[in-house]
């Protein structure tokens, strides 16, 4: 009779384990279908898949996302709140559900509801970024600062990534003004203190920038230092760009003006910088010729050189507005064939306007010459750039031929 009992209790077991097995296969198979139809849904933006995942998984929290991005996207706000809230209730501790139903209560214009969601993100989630940053957003646009910048200000301790954000935001509410906008911002180390002046070498604010490195506590690494040289350079702030710069390089003067340097290959301050055109005259650091020092710079003619392509090469000089100059330098030519000749130009590096030019380089010199080109800086302006180009021709094609040297660039205040 025992054993009886026994085998029906094994078999009574087995049943139920078979039975539960089949339950939880199911289940999960539910889920995963469940799942799949989520994905399909805000992929497709399908309505429809994202219902059948919820009929599938009611207490699936991705499934109510789901149908709420989709709603979303379809401008259907009250819907897409109703199923964020929905998803919420699930999973309450989620700060992205949070922050996503604080957004949509944001599009319906209920800012109170939106601030309620945002302040229940920031309890799920204090450390993350993300979350301080949508918060202080709504803040702001409710003009309330203090609160706001408290939160941006976090949100960029927090993820650096905000920190630009953070900066344009402020420089934007205080009209472009560096004080103000360094007020807002409560920079206290120098990596905050260097992405602030980034940002102001970037919008040509010299003197600005120069004030935020004299507050550096530690001294400016050579690479720092050149990178917001480049970027003060290619927003038109010279004077301080120069005052800042490793390279060495003083107003009134001339960077390797005998070539005894390697020539730039990208638009960089302190240096002659070499046109990136694909097709251009050959250029070569000659130790051969040379008027003085150890070496020169040949320009080969070999046919294609487009006038209207710019400089072949050129520098940016730091000069003193109203002033006059005297730009000097050496040249050798030799076979220089076309009908449009090279020729060193001068232009206000502001408005690209042409200060002055050298005469045309001749056919073929023999020897060395001395060029010589006088010129006013105009009031406006603090810098100039000298640089080789050539006439436009009255035909074309225009070839060139032949080969130029040169050497002794010499820039004299008169």
């Amino acid at each position: 009779m025992n054993l009886r009992h026994s085998r029906v209790a094994r078999a009574a077991f087995a049943l139920l384990a078979i039975a539960a097995c089949l339950f939880l296969i199911q289940a999960a198979g539910r889920v995963g279908f469940s799942r799949i139809l989520t994905r399909y849904a805000i992929r497709a933006n399908s309505l429809a898949a994202a219902d059948q995942a919820i009929q599938l998984t009611p207490a699936d929290p991705e499934a109510h996302r789901a149908r709420a991005t989709v709603l979303n996207r379809l401008g259907r706000f009250a819907e897409a709140e109703s199923s964020l809230e929905a998803a919420t209730s699930l999973r309450n501790g989620q700060a992205a559900l949070w922050l996503e139903l604080g957004a949509t209560r944001e599009e319906l214009g209920n800012d109170k509801a939106a601030l309620a969601a945002f302040d229940q993100a920031v309890r799920c989630a204090p450390f993350y970024g993300q979350t301080h940053w949508q918060r202080g957003n709504l803040l702001l646009r409710a003009g309330r600062y203090e609160e706001a910048f408290a939160d941006l200000r976090q949100a960029a301790a927090s993820n650096r990534k905000f920190l630009p954000l953070l900066i344009d935001l402020a420089w934007g509410l205080t009209k472009g003004d560096a004080k103000q906008t360094e007020a807002l911002l409560r920079i206290s180390g120098d990596d905050d203190r260097l992405e602030f002046a980034r940002f102001l070498a970037r919008k040509g604010k010299g003197e600005a920038l120069v004030e935020q490195l004299g507050l550096l506590a530690a001294p400016l690494s050579d690479q720092n230092r050149d990178e917001l040289t480049r970027l003060a350079f290619a927003a038109g702030s010279y004077r301080e760009l120069y005052r800042q710069s490793s390279a060495g390089v003083n107003v009134d003067e001339i960077s390797n003006g005998g070539f005894e340097e390697p020539l730039l290959l990208n638009n960089s301050p302190g240096g002659w910088n070499v046109s990136p055109a694909p097709t251009k005259p050959r250029l070569a650091i000659d130790v051969s010729e040379k008027a003085s020092g150890q070496r020169s710079l040949q320009v080969g003619f070999e046919g294609d050189w487009d006038a209207s392509a710019g400089w072949l090469f050129s520098q940016t000089i730091v000069v003193q507005p109203g002033k006059r100059y005297r730009l000097g330098f050496a040249v050798k030519t030799n076979d220089l064939v076309t009908g449009g000749p090279p020729r060193i130009v001068l232009t206000d590096v502001k408005n690209n306007q042409i200060i002055a030019k050298s005469d045309a380089f001749p056919q073929t010199t023999g020897a060395w010459q001395q060029m010589n080109v006088e010129f006013a800086v105009p009031q406006s302006s603090e810098a100039v750039v000298i640089g080789l180009t050539r006439d436009k021709c009255s035909s074309s094609p225009c070839p060139i031929f032949g080969v130029v040297w040169l050497d002794e660039f010499v820039l004299q205040k008169l």
